[in-house]
């Protein structure tokens, strides 16, 4: 049986709990393979709102496993917070399994990233200063923690003395903050060692013997294709792989197993941080989608730029990512506009550029070139099939469609899980 990968399309928060969530209730396993406590997932359920941070939307799905993969940083102070908001809130985490090998988030790289944010001033690229940056950092280095060493007393202080070396001389040196002590880092991270044993697994061979077994494994990324490290609008992006080859490397599945690539696009486009955003509104509509959408951060609250649709970026996200069907959310925060702007191209230098541009100094003197559609006026929260849309809204999709590299296979019309319109069955 396939694997299938879920990423985001343009910037992140399009909704892919949503997407995910819904297709949980049909698979076996939902991997969260990349990223941390830095993006999350809203999912509302019967009217009951969820906001996930660290645990993969197939959490709240009855019939599924799952699973924190090798490619993840982990917070283990969030991690349990979160787990047991769920459990007093009548929900189980007993499923949880999380991989030996993924690296946990030291306390001395929270301190870390949130000074060096601080002082990079009108360079910095807006982290939200929860240490992923400083964790992949270290994992790149060699000098990482991983969920494994939580049972292993020496090795883990061997590492956090190692870290600590350098790291407290950066910050007594450069930041002038106070050293960290190793013996009260190793006590934190063992204070939920035992805990964490009875999740933690070799994740990628408990998957490996799932697919072999017929069983249907989603892997979900944190971010999106704009923000991954790679092909992403770099500085500007986060610190790890969040497109479908990420998937591979950050769960353990090969990229033979995967079979079906599904990129969730809002209708609209938003970021957060700094970095170059070509539709972004300064204005009233700008206000409106914010309000509207209610484009405020899962993790922090931060009030998220908002802009047009940009079709550019979705047929660059197709590319990348090898997308086979979008997943096109809060169409209904559209309802109400005459007229709607559509992204088709970019002016660069006097030129028209059709596609992402190769740099990053051309791609922040981009302006966009429009395209209008008629909009709608009726409630669309209740569509259930695209025959129940107004004719505009149904031309406004098949525009989307035709302009993104992909075919639109559901389309989000509301918060709630069941307020979708399944045009193509994903797991067909």
């Amino acid at each position: 049986m396939p694997a299938i990968v879920v990423v985001g399309a343009q910037w992140g928060d399009e909704g892919k709990g949503k997407a995910t969530d819904l297709l949980g209730s049909r698979v076996d396993y939902v991997v969260k393979f990349n990223g941390g406590n830095n993006a999350g997932h809203t999912i509302v359920i019967d009217g009951e709102k969820f906001a996930l941070h660290l645990l993969p939307s197939g959490i709240l799905s009855e019939n599924c496993i799952p699973v924190i993969g090798n490619g993840v940083v982990i917070d283990l102070e969030v991690l349990f917070h979160e787990i047991d908001e769920l459990q007093a809130r009548g929900r189980s985490a007993e499923r949880l399994m999380v991989s030996a090998d993924a690296h946990i988030i030291p306390p001395y790289n929270t301190v870390i990233d949130k000074v060096t944010e601080r002082f990079a001033g009108s360079r910095k690229i807006g982290t939200t200063g929860r240490g992923i940056g400083p964790t992949y950092a270290d994992k790149m280095n060699r000098i990482g923690i991983r969920v494994q060493d939580l049972f292993d007393e020496q090795t883990l202080r061997e590492k956090v003395e190692g870290a600590l070396n350098l790291k407290n001389q950066v910050l007594a040196k450069v930041y002038n903050r106070r050293a960290l002590q190793v013996d009260s880092v190793v006590d934190d991270l063992l204070s939920y060692a035992d805990r964490m044993r009875p999740m933690v697994a070799n994740s990628a061979l408990v998957l490996h013997e799932a697919l072999e077994a017929g069983k249907t494994v989603l892997l979900e990324a944190g971010q999106a294709t704009l923000l991954d490290v790679d092909h992403g609008n770099y500085p500007f992006v986060t610190s790890s792989s969040a497109t479908a080859g990420g998937a591979c490397t950050g769960s353990g599945i090969p990229p033979t197993r995967v079979t079906t690539v599904i990129g969730i696009v809002k209708a609209y486009a938003t970021r957060v941080g700094e970095g170059p955003f070509p539709t972004e509104l300064h204005d009233e509509w700008g206000d409106r989608l914010r309000n509207t959408g209610a484009e405020f951060g899962t993790t922090t609250g931060r009030p998220r730029r908002t802009g047009w649709y940009d079709a550019p970026i979705a047929r660059y996200a197709a590319r990348i990512n090898g997308v086979t069907d979008f997943v096109l959310t809060k169409l209904d925060i559209l309802t109400g506009i005459e007229s709607i702007p559509v992204c088709v191209a970019y002016e660069i230098g006097g030129k028209r550029v059709d596609e992402m541009p190769m740099t990053q100094r051309e791609f922040a003197a981009a302006k966009p070139i429009y395209e209008h559609f008629a909009g709608w006026d009726a409630d669309i929260s209740k569509a259930r099939s695209l025959d129940d849309l107004p004719a505009t809204c149904r031309d406004y999709v098949t525009a989307l469609e035709r302009l993104s590299g992909a075919r639109i296979s559901v389309i989000g019309v509301g918060p709630g899980r069941e307020q979708s319109i399944v045009v193509h069955d994903l797991l067909a």
